[in-house]
């Protein structure tokens, strides 16, 4: 029973901690401009 119990705290904890990495990365732009990647190889520098 402990084991279960154990288990659950421990996903609930990694969840959260996804959960907190997606919103800290998007609070920080990382996903502001995805189109920009596939059309820099076009651009004539």
């Amino acid at each position: 029973m402990w084991s279960i119990l154990l288990l659950i705290f421990l996903s609930l904890c990694v969840g959260i901690g996804v959960w907190l990495f997606f919103v800290w990365t998007v609070k920080s732009g990382q996903y502001e401009d995805t189109e920009r990647a596939k059309h820099r190889m076009l651009d004539d520098d």
